[in-house]
């Protein structure tokens, strides 16, 4: 399976292109985080990658815009590390999102 280029492209990453912002790890809290906030669509990608069986170097080639054969090891870490997170978030983290979306006035 393949990891949407197209999607890939609205995350902000063009392939082979790395994120600046990327993290190894994402910050660990059991709250959300201005990290999480910010790559709410890579993790939504990371889950899509997995559901679809992509290979985990496909999708950090992809969405991280790293290399994989360059430094498996770290491009590994990374993949499961924001995996991990992307879970983390629709098990915990979304409940926080709909209570901000609840005290919020619909406009």
């Amino acid at each position: 399976m393949k990891v949407n280029e197209v999607d890939a492209r609205d995350y902000g990453s063009l392939m082979g292109q790395p994120n600046p912002t990327l993290l190894d790890e994402p910050p660990s809290s059991d709250t959300l985080t201005s990290y999480d906030r910010k790559h709410m669509k890579l993790y939504l990608r990371l889950l899509d990658a997995e559901r679809d069986g992509a290979d985990w170097r496909e999708a950090v080639h992809i969405l991280f815009g790293l290399d994989p054969n360059r430094d498996p090891q770290r491009c590994r870490g990374m993949h499961e590390a924001h995996l991990a997170r992307a879970h983390w978030m629709t098990e915990h983290g979304y409940r926080e999102l709909v209570r901000e979306s609840q005290r919020r006035p619909f406009a």
